[in-house]
């Protein structure tokens, strides 16, 4: 089946950055389906899309967090182990990622592996991964009908009714292991109503502060919500908040401190070492190229070595050089200029992209960021002003709510940055960044899942054919 025609019937999974890598996108049906030959008459009362539009309508709120709708539901449902071994992760930024590294390791030792991740940049299937392919419509499609009748008329935000599909499915799956990204915060967070035998946190830093606090301790509490008693919790930052020390040390979980516990170290060009007192591996260097891929890549590796799982220095090699996720610094092909996409959207993202541009040779430097309106815009335009030589400002209405004209953004902005433009969509951004940054130049669109799935589009038309 062609791609272009794939993605129309939403049965297809999305385009993995490895299929953007080349000068082509490949025309490969990647879906995983647990039932694929029989599906409920009931589940075929609406699509995919149509299931999705109706789980956004059925609570008030976009977002209300805690625990009790959800976990009262997943009992009816009869939701307790989604794998054998389960590992949770969270954080401000880098989660997707150390997902996606947990995931190719763990595939790469032979288990059989469930990944949960969100939000997604093409497809919602992408949010729920089998084997590393994207659950089937079929699938989705019963677990949904499941849900819908286990509520009882209990009103589920979007998000906790499709975390209860997603563990529906991984629970009928037999997985080896289940890794689940949390979607917001952490304690209150519908991925927490599963007790984790490995938790992680990324990263702790501004974002999202109308719900989890203003200050990193108040949303370093919220995350460290996800660590259970006597149970690892793997940490990512030098530096971790106090207020994640001290829950850990109050429920009895065993912190695993990168740079104190495990160790990550840039040998060459082409190789790093990881290692914990009594081990150490040399791996190649990850395929996601952002410097702050190899912490990511460490994280995962400390979380799978704490659970005890037989993983041999060989699966750590394949797994770290073949993870791939969309959007993370990520370079697109194209003929004139330097093309790289990136989800970041906040003020360590921006800073890690700051980073990423330094160590890239030098050359003029045009960004395309669209932003929603929620995110500190200010914040991250001042962490990457001394990298980037021009600013085009692109509008982002096709978020919806969430969304800002170009002229918002831009009143939003660090001052005296050097504007180039503005844009009404990314199509048109990215030809002025492509025209300004000439041919020998550079162009980075980042600002939000969104605006990369729009980049993705433009620069991929099959996509929308």
């Amino acid at each position: 089946m062609a791609l272009a025609a794939s993605l129309s019937q939403q049965t297809a999974a999305p385009i993995m950055s490895s299929q953007l890598s080349g000068n082509r996108i490949h025309d490969e049906e990647r879906v995983w389906s647990h039932q694929p030959d029989v599906v409920g008459a009931a589940a075929l009362k609406r699509t995919v899309p149509e299931w999705l539009s109706y789980w956004q309508a059925q609570h008030p709120a976009g977002i209300a967090l805690g625990l009790e709708r959800v976990r009262a539901v997943a009992e009816r449902l009869g939701i307790e182990r989604p794998g054998a071994h389960v590992i949770t992760v969270a954080g401000t930024n880098g989660k997707g990622s150390t997902v996606a590294f947990l995931e190719a390791i763990a595939r790469a030792a032979g288990k059989r592996v469930g990944a949960y991740t969100s939000p997604h940049v093409l497809r919602y299937n992408e949010r729920i991964r089998v084997d590393g392919q994207a659950v089937a419509d079929a699938d989705l499609l019963a677990a949904f009908v499941a849900v819908d009748e286990a509520r009882a008329g209990e009103a589920l935000t979007f998000f906790e009714a499709t975390t209860l599909a997603a563990l529906w499915i991984f629970q009928q799956a037999e997985l080896d292991i289940a890794v689940l990204e949390v979607g917001l915060g952490g304690r209150l967070d519908a991925v927490n109503i599963i007790d984790a035998d490995c938790a992680i946190i990324t990263t702790v830093d501004l974002d999202h502060q109308d719900w989890l606090g203003s200050d990193i301790e108040a949303i370093g509490f919220e995350k460290a919500g996800i660590a259970r008693p006597w149970k690892p919790l793997v940490l990512g930052d030098d530096d971790p908040p106090a207020s994640v020390l001290r829950h850990a040390y109050a429920v009895g979980a065993s912190t695993w401190r990168i740079s104190n516990d495990f160790f990550v170290e840039r040998l060459d060009e082409a190789h790093w070492r990881w290692r914990e007192v009594g081990f150490e591996v040399v791996l190649p260097v990850p395929a996601l190229l952002a410097p702050v891929q190899l912490r990511n890549a460490a994280c995962a590796i400390a979380a799978l070595r704490s659970l005890d799982l037989e993983i041999a220095p060989e699966a750590l090699a394949a797994g770290v050089a073949n993870a791939q996720i969309l959007a993370r610094l990520q370079r697109l092909p194209d003929e004139q200029v330097e093309l790289w996409l990136d989800v970041g959207h906040n003020r360590q993202a921006a800073q890690s992209l700051a980073d990423a541009l330094r160590q890239m040779p030098k050359k003029r430097t045009i960004a395309v960021y669209a932003a929603l309106a929620d995110k500190d815009a200010k914040a991250v335009s001042e962490a990457l002003r001394e990298e980037v030589d021009g600013w085009v400002v692109a509008a982002s209405l096709a978020a919806g709510e969430r969304g800002q004209t170009a002229d918002a953004l831009q009143a939003r902005l660090a001052e005296d940055l050097p504007i180039i433009g503005q844009a009404p969509c990314m199509a048109k951004g990215i030809a002025l960044a492509r025209e300004a940054a000439g041919n020998d130049g550079r162009v980075l669109i980042f600002g939000s899942f969104h605006a990369a799935e729009e980049a993705l589009k433009c620069h991929f038309p099959v996509l929308v054919a």
